[in-house]
């Protein structure tokens, strides 16, 4: 049991699932900032600067807390919308740099075709002088 343990920990998926734990986290840090500190004040400015966070309703000596849940509702859809934008935005850079690989191949292939039949060109005349 304990080899198949070694075996797996050394397999490379779960380095690389650590390596992404660990770089995803760091970017959770950097999504909620911009969230917390940069969108979530521009949205309380539109929207009058509501805080959903205060309310609440008190049922005998319990307090629900139902503000939190709204603003945590609020934040998940803010950083679900700003993942999305960066997703998007990247799924677009792949994309045109895919494309302009593949244009670049055909226009290599384009110019190879375009000297092979400079030089056929070149032999026929060659052969028809002689």
């Amino acid at each position: 049991m304990f080899k198949e343990f070694k075996a797996f920990i050394n397999r490379g998926n779960v380095l690389d699932l650590a390596v992404a734990v660990i770089v995803g986290s760091a970017f959770t840090g950097i999504v909620n900032s911009l969230v917390v500190d940069i969108i979530t004040p521009i949205l309380g400015i539109f929207l009058g600067g509501i805080d959903f966070t205060g309310l609440a309703i008190s049922v005998g000596e319990a307090q629900i807390a139902y503000g939190n849940f709204i603003q945590a509702i609020i934040n998940f859809l803010v950083i679900s919308f700003v993942i999305f934008l960066i997703v998007r935005s990247v799924n677009e850079i792949q994309q045109r740099l895919i494309t302009r690989k593949k244009e670049e191949e055909v226009r290599k292939e384009d110019s190879v075709t375009v000297q092979l039949l400079t030089e056929i060109r070149d032999l026929l005349k060659e052969n028809r002088a002689s």
